[in-house]
């Protein structure tokens, strides 16, 4: 968005692009256009170098930041506010973890040499939904021209009262291994838009079809449920990379190691649906990732507590384990056998 210099590709550019290029506006008409309408008031509408964000008292700051890549984090041909709706959502995701209430967010996006008007106004559509839905605002951010894919990066804003963020690192032993949500959803989703004549995606329910590629498309993040954690959870931590290797992490971090049943791992009706048709998918939906769920931990005896806030956030959560003593490896089951996947999460390297 603003406060950045256009960066020009040194490579050649087509005429066709070339002559697009110069029938659009200009980055400043651009901003004020698309950008400006969803900025709130610590944005200052975007017309300053900076944001103006106001905490409230006795509250501390909490941030994050992800980026989103195309051809790695998304499909170029992705609807684009499908795409907006996902950048933002990761990083609300994070938030949600902490416990954190959403303040705002900076936006800093590289636009390809043939990036036009008409996906530009759908991607700030999209964005705006995900805002609205959040409660985060746009604060500012930066815009610039790419010679390569479309990249966009987010940081977001939260606060806390302070000392209460959820950490990763508070799991202890004896603690439960909870999950919001459903699990799964995001990873089949990715295998029907990557192989749409699969003969189990060919045979799901329509609804369960739209509903598991919808859930890798557009990631909805629990910052419902952020009260809940802060009150109730010695640790929590966002599933992006797949939930077991994300538990797995949060524990190490912890110090500790633990169990999880996969018999227990919550499934939406689609998820069970292919699964029961396909059982390796269940591999795939407990390792794939993007669920944008929230695993966390807490004490036996809060959990009615926790289950009573969860259902007025409208947010079912399952126990899927428990918290052990000790640095051994993260114990995987299936009713009783050891269950064995190719990777517990997804890594960029």
């Amino acid at each position: 968005m603003r406060h950045g210099r256009v960066v020009v590709s040194r490579r050649p550019i087509e005429k066709d692009v070339m002559a697009a290029n110069e029938n659009r506006p200009s980055e400043d008409t651009l901003i004020e256009r698309y950008f400006a309408p969803l900025a709130g008031p610590g944005g200052l509408k975007l017309r300053d170098d900076a944001a103006l964000v106001s905490l409230p008292e006795e509250t501390e700051l909490v941030t994050t930041v992800d980026m989103v890549v195309s051809g790695v984090h998304f499909f170029a041909d992705d609807p684009a506010d499908a795409i907006a709706e996902k950048a933002l959502g990761v990083n609300l995701s994070d938030l949600a973890a902490k416990g954190a209430d959403p303040l705002g967010f900076l936006l800093a996006i590289a636009l390809p040499v043939d990036w036009t008007e008409d996906w530009l106004a759908s991607f700030t559509k999209g964005l705006g939904v995900a805002a609205a839905r959040g409660r985060c605002v746009l604060l500012g951010g930066d815009t610039t021209r790419a010679s390569g894919p479309l990249v966009i990066s987010i940081t977001a804003f939260g606060s806390v009262p302070k000392g209460k963020m959820v950490p990763r690192t508070g799991a202890k032993p004896g603690d439960l291994i909870a999950v919001t949500g459903t699990i799964g959803d995001a990873a089949l989703g990715l295998k029907i838009r990557t192989m749409p004549e699969a003969e189990w995606a060919g045979d799901l329910r329509e609804l369960d079809y739209a509903f598991l590629l919808d859930r890798y498309l557009r990631p909805k993040p629990r910052n419902a449920i952020g009260s809940g954690l802060r009150s109730y959870a010695n640790a929590a931590m966002d599933v992006s990379d797949g939930l077991i290797g994300d538990v797995a992490k949060m524990l190490r971090a912890s110090g500790v190691t633990g169990a999880i049943e996969i018999e227990k791992v919550p499934l939406s009706s689609g998820a069970q649906q292919a699964i029961a048709m396909h059982p390796v998918l269940m591999a795939d939906a407990v390792t794939g990732g993007d669920d944008y769920e929230v695993v966390f931990t807490l004490p036996r005896e809060r959990l009615d507590a926790m289950q009573m806030a969860a259902r007025t956030s409208n947010i079912p959560i399952t126990v899927i384990g428990e918290v052990k003593q000790g640095n051994a490896p993260l114990t995987v089951t299936h009713k009783g056998e050891t269950f064995l996947t190719r990777t517990g999460s997804y890594s960029h390297f």
